[in-house]
C-alpha cells in the first residue's frame, strides 16, 4: 500500500521528473509495458496528473523500495535521446542512503563487478566475471550506529548501490534483501533495530543533473526527503538540511 503521493518535480517540453514514493513498483513486463507509467501517474495528485499528456515512457527505473527522482520522456525520440545520456554517463545522479556503522574513510569509491546471484535470480552479487560497476560516496554525517551517505553511481547496474554498500560492510537500514546482522553495530537491541527500519531500504534518489539536449535545457532537479527517512534521521539525532551545499563527491 503506497502511503504517500508521487509529486511532479518538473514538467517541460518532452521531459517530466517525478518524485516516486517508496513502495511503488516500476517493474515492467512485455505484456504490460505501460503499466509502470500508469501506476506512477495514478500516484500523482489530480492537479498534477491533469498536466500530463498521453505517450510518456520511463527513461530509467528505481527499485520499488527506493524513493526519489525518476525521469519520463514524451515520445520515442525524446526517450532515445535521454536513454543515450544515461548510457554515456552524461547524467549526474546523487543518492542519499542511511547505512549501518561508520565508514573508515569520509570519501571513497566502491568498484566491484556485479552479476546475477545463481542462488536467487532476483538478486545481484559481487562477481569478478560480471559487469563493471563503480559507486562513489561521501559521508555527510555519522554516528556510532549509522551514517548518512551521498552516493554517485558511475554505472547503472541493477541494485548497484545496495550491493556495493552491503559488500563494504555498511548495508542500508531497512534493506532486508542485502543486509546482514553482522553489519549492525554491537549493542543495538532488536527493538532499536525495528525502530530504525521503516520496512524499506532508506535509499533516496536525491538530485539529478542533465546537460542541454535537443529536448530540454540543462536541468538540475531535486526531490525532498520523504517523511520516513526524516523520522529515522531524527531518531539518530543526525542533522541534515536539504538546503546545504552539496559538494562534489570525489
Amino acid at each position: 500500500m503506497i502511503n504517500m503521493r508521487a509529486t511532479l518535480v518538473y514538467l517541460g517540453g518532452k521531459i517530466a521528473a517525478i518524485n516516486k514514493p517508496a513502495g511503488l513498483s516500476l517493474a515492467t513486463s512485455k505484456k504490460d509495458e505501460e503499466g509502470a507509467v500508469t501506476r506512477l501517474l495514478v500516484a500523482l495528485s489530480n492537479s498534477d496528473r491533469a498536466k500530463m499528456l498521453q505517450g510518456w515512457s520511463l527513461v530509467h527505473r528505481l527499485d520499488s523500495g527506493t524513493s526519489g527522482l525518476t525521469l519520463l520522456a514524451l515520445g520515442p525520440l525524446a526517450r532515445k535521446e535521454l536513454s543515450a545520456l544515461f548510457s554515456s554517463g552524461a547524467v549526474h545522479r546523487r543518492y542519499l542512503a542511511l547505512v549501518w556503522g561508520e565508514p573508515h574513510s569520509e570519501v571513497g569509491r566502491l568498484a566491484w563487478a556485479l552479476g546475477p546471484d545463481p542462488s536467487d535470480r532476483r538478486k545481484m552479487r559481487v562477481d569478478a566475471s560480471g559487469k563493471n560497476a563503480a559507486t562513489r560516496y561521501r559521508v555527510l554525517a555519522s554516528t556510532p550506529v549509522a551514517s548518512l551517505l551521498e552516493l554517485v553511481p558511475e554505472t547503472g547496474r541493477t541494485h548497484q548501490i545496495r550491493v556495493h554498500l552491503a559488500e563494504a560492510g555498511h548495508s542500508i537500514l531497512g534493506d532486508d534483501f542485502y543486509g546482514r546482522l553482522r553489519h549492525i553495530p554491537m549493542g543495538i537491541s532488536a527493538a532499536e533495530r525495528r525502530a530504525l527500519q521503516p520496512g524499506r531500504p532508506l535509499l533516496h534518489a536525491w538530485k539529478l543533473d542533465l546537460p542541454e539536449t535537443k529536448v530540454s535545457p540543462p536541468l538540475s532537479l531535486e526531490a525532498p526527503l520523504p517523511e520516513d527517512f526524516k523520522r529515522v534521521l531524527k531518531k539518530l539525532r543526525i542533522a541534515f538540511s536539504e538546503d546545504q551545499e552539496s559538494r562534489p563527491t570525489p
